[in-house]
């Protein structure tokens, strides 16, 4: 399971990496180059799933187990 993600900011293109929680969600980042807050887009259960190179800790591990949960659920 990988632990970090690139997070592009869909805003400014700023990219960050950074160590995911794998205890909770991050619904808010602050971008650290346009101070933009970014927020899930639709459909997604968190910043690191809409905006990362690599998705939360939880759907990596449901992806690897083959199961539709969620993340966070």
């Amino acid at each position: 399971m990988l632990l970090t993600s690139t997070l592009t900011c869909p805003k400014c293109g700023h990219q960050s990496t950074d160590t995911m929680p794998t205890d909770a969600c991050q619904f808010f980042y602050d971008c650290k180059g346009c101070a933009a807050v970014l927020r899930p887009n639709a459909g997604d259960c968190c910043v690191y799933c809409s905006f990362g190179d690599v998705p939360c800790p939880p759907i990596q591990e449901a992806r690897a187990s083959g199961s539709t949960a969620s993340c966070c659920a």
